[in-house]
């Protein structure tokens, strides 16, 4: 295992100049590579510290320079941090290829998340996955982040910006299935999961869930191990497989959501 640092820029337009980050560099011959957005903080934080001492190489994911220093400073043993704010199209376009960069992967998690925001909610918990998905190389697994309150969603094609949170969980779920579908033939699994109301920042400190048992869950899936090996397009929860909302079942929807985000972001689903 060799032990090394690299500086990595910030090649974002809207970023007044390039931020230089020094950040520890770890290569193993042996694991795997994955990349977790949101990933400065909270849940992808700690999956990442999963992967890492499990020996795999992480690639994290932070949206602005700041940001990504504090994700370097949490996970010393990743490879590179790479920088992109979610609620700006062109910067997630151009956090696709800084992460392709660093690429193939074996697992992509998109963990990236908002929950109570005045705006942003659709283009960072819908939009950015999707656009993330169609423009980087197609990983061996791809894990999306839900919540239970996905239950509730609604699809809202007709008016997709107005989505609120349990709508952009219901558009992930979809998203899962419709790239498990797409994608098996390829050897690509796709899951989505519900990590539960864990008491991170964003689920706040009376959140009664565990944040064990999220973490287990985004590294069983990201491995495509445990109950998760061969269930691509399922849902999990607590390393179980549980039932989705029968909505996210309906593949003419699933193909609808890809058409009306492929339209938005002028990113077309690759076949």
């Amino acid at each position: 295992m060799e032990l090394g640092i690299r500086l990595i820029s910030s090649t974002v337009n809207s970023i007044p100049k390039p931020h230089s980050i020094a950040i520890i560099l770890i290569r193993s011959t042996k694991m795997g590579r994955y990349f977790i957005t949101g990933s400065s903080d909270g849940l992808g934080s700690l999956a990442a510290l999963r992967l890492i001492a499990l020996g795999h190489a992480v690639v994290l994911h932070a949206r602005n320079a700041q940001r990504a220093t504090d994700a370097a400073s949490a996970c010393p043993g990743s490879v590179a941090v790479v920088i992109g704010d979610l609620t700006s199209l062109a910067e997630t376009k151009a956090l696709a290829s800084a992460a392709n960069a660093h690429g193939p992967y074996d697992g992509v998690v998109h963990n990236a998340g908002l929950y109570r925001a005045a705006s942003g909610i659709f283009e960072v918990n819908t939009l950015a996955p999707y656009v993330l998905t169609c423009l980087m190389a197609k990983p061996k697994r791809l894990v999306y982040l839900s919540s239970g309150l996905h239950q509730t969603g609604q699809p809202r094609l007709d008016d997709i910006h107005r989505s609120g949170y349990g709508d952009t969980k219901l558009h992930d779920v979809m998203l899962a299935k419709a790239f498990a579908r797409r994608w098996a033939k390829e050897g690509v699994e796709a899951f989505s999961m519900d990590p539960g109301w864990v008491p991170t920042k964003m689920g706040g400190a009376s959140a009664t869930g565990s944040t064990e048992d999220a973490v287990d869950t985004i590294v069983m899936l990201a491995l495509g191990e445990g109950a998760a090996k061969g269930k691509g397009g399922r849902y999990f929860f607590k390393s179980a497989e549980r039932k989705s909302s029968a909505i996210a079942d309906d593949q003419a929807l699933q193909d609808r959501l890809l058409d009306v985000l492929g339209a938005i972001s002028g990113v077309t689903a690759p076949a």
